[in-house]
């Protein structure tokens, strides 16, 4: 067992976990405690403006994440998304539940809606994983070009 310190700090509005070299484990860092936060208010499900439409471009691939709107948990919705939402033209969701046992991490199916067309271009996997304390991370994919972002709503677990 290896016990580290991590460090968090903020940077262009986006939480960054930090920690030093040699704290992992052969089975790696538990993402529940290692993610990046994206607390982006544009995310939201209810956000109708595309006047600047966003791309998850920043998104790296190896990378897990944990949604925020504002200083409330969020999570990637479980249904076809109307396109021009979630600040962006082309909105990403997943179409199968979250897992429901904390600790669990499943793969789950991303979509994406066009022309009110849901999962018209060719969905990619992700990883969820749902961690004591009622949030979810996820190992999120870079999407293949722009307009395309995940969304977020609000969590009820």
């Amino acid at each position: 067992v290896l016990f580290c310190f991590c460090f968090l700090f903020v940077l262009l509005y986006r939480y960054v976990f930090v920690c030093p070299a040699g704290c992992m484990s052969s089975q790696g860092l538990d993402p529940c405690q290692n993610y990046t936060a994206l607390n982006d208010d544009w995310r939201s499900t209810n956000n109708m403006n595309t006047q600047d439409p966003h791309c998850d471009f920043d998104i790296d691939g190896q990378s897990w994440y944990r949604l925020f709107l504002g200083q409330s948990n969020a999570r990637i919705p479980e249904s076809c998304i109307d396109s021009n939402r979630c600040g962006t033209q082309i909105p990403l969701w997943i179409n199968q539940p979250h897992p429901t046992q904390p600790g669990e991490t499943v793969n789950r199916t991303v979509c994406t809606t066009w022309t009110d067309i849901c999962c018209l271009y060719t969905p990619h996997t992700i990883q969820v994983k749902l961690c004591y304390g009622n949030y979810y991370v996820y190992k999120l994919e870079k999407p293949l070009g722009c307009y395309l972002a995940y969304c977020a709503g609000i969590i009820t677990i």
